[in-house]
């Protein structure tokens, strides 16, 4: 039933995708702040007690809902199951600037391209070439399509239902949401939120980057991840990245030059620098490794059919 679900998710999303999000990301902040204003006292026990109380009763509500609709009818539970990864996945929802950003290029309007850019990143972009407009693109897309597919579809098929969809998605939220910018009262309050997170990156990122090296170049992806991503500051990120950047025999990472000052950046992947022509790659080599995680759901679903 999880490929099922996942296949119907991955096709309705693309013919699809859900237009207007704010109605569902505005009661997540209302509720992420009011956990942050009623229990942060600046101690990492209050945001234990908080990130539990946001996560797991969604994820217990999640499971006793999809059990009881399969008890009445497995389609019932099936559509459930739909359901939630339409929520939770959403690439398309972020996939549309790298498309714009891709026709702004490719018409050459380097400025139409870097005010979309900036959009994406919310940053201000105006001062970068027209190579380091693509490879922040390329890098910004394989982030989202791991963070909105890869990892989803990861805790979705490991945890019953779809609680690990609801998992992964909340715990992503609360931990930018309680972010600490400086603060250090909130540094203490959102640590285990960001603790959390940083674990269950760690698995998912790491089979991203092994479907990545198996569908592109495997020697340079697996000699990019092995020396490369840890020099990356979030270093789950860092083996998507340098993986992806890899087994397209692309550069990723490196400084560019932000509105107020350069930006310190390692070097990911090996190979040419990064041009119009790579944004295609990106594409393929996305859609080529979410075919190779489906095809081996597949199998392993024959596999428990037949034993």
């Amino acid at each position: 039933m999880s490929l099922i679900s996942l296949i119907i998710a991955l096709l309705l999303e693309q013919w699809r995708p859900l237009a207007d999000r704010k109605y569902l990301v505005s009661p997540a902040v209302r509720f992420a702040d009011f956990l942050l204003h009623h229990f942060n006292a600046g101690e990492r026990a209050h945001g234990i007690i908080a990130w539990a109380l946001g996560v797991v009763p969604a994820m217990l509500l999640a499971i006793g809902a999809y059990y009881l609709l399969y008890h009445l009818s497995p389609l019932l539970a099936l559509g459930f199951n739909v359901l939630i990864l339409y929520v939770t996945m959403g690439f398309r929802h972020v996939g549309h600037y790298f498309t714009d950003i891709h026709w702004a290029l490719k018409s050459g309007d380097l400025d139409e391209a870097r005010a979309i850019l900036g959009q994406w990143r919310g940053a201000s972009c105006e001062r970068l070439s027209a190579e380091e407009v693509v490879r922040l693109t390329i890098e910004e897309a394989l982030v989202a399509s791991y963070q909105h597919v890869f990892a989803v579809v990861f805790w979705f098929v490991l945890l019953p239902g779809p609680s690990g969809a609801i998992l992964y998605r909340l715990s992503s939220f609360l931990h930018r949401r309680w972010a600490d910018g400086g603060d250090a009262e909130l540094a203490a309050f959102g640590s285990f939120a960001a603790q959390v997170f940083r674990l269950l990156d760690w698995a998912p990122a790491r089979l991203t980057g092994i479907a990545f090296a198996v569908v592109g170049d495997f020697e340079d992806a697996a000699y990019c991840w092995r020396t490369q991503a840890a020099k990356w500051p979030d270093p789950s990120l860092g083996v998507v990245l340098a993986s992806g950047a890899g087994a397209m025999g692309v550069r990723l990472g490196m400084p560019f030059l932000s509105e107020l000052s350069p930006v310190d950046r390692p070097e990911l992947g090996l190979g040419d620098e990064a041009d119009v022509g790579f944004l295609d790659s990106t594409i393929g080599l996305v859609w080529r490794a979410l075919v190779v995680i489906l095809f081996i759901l597949l199998l392993l679903a024959i596999a428990r059919a037949l034993s």
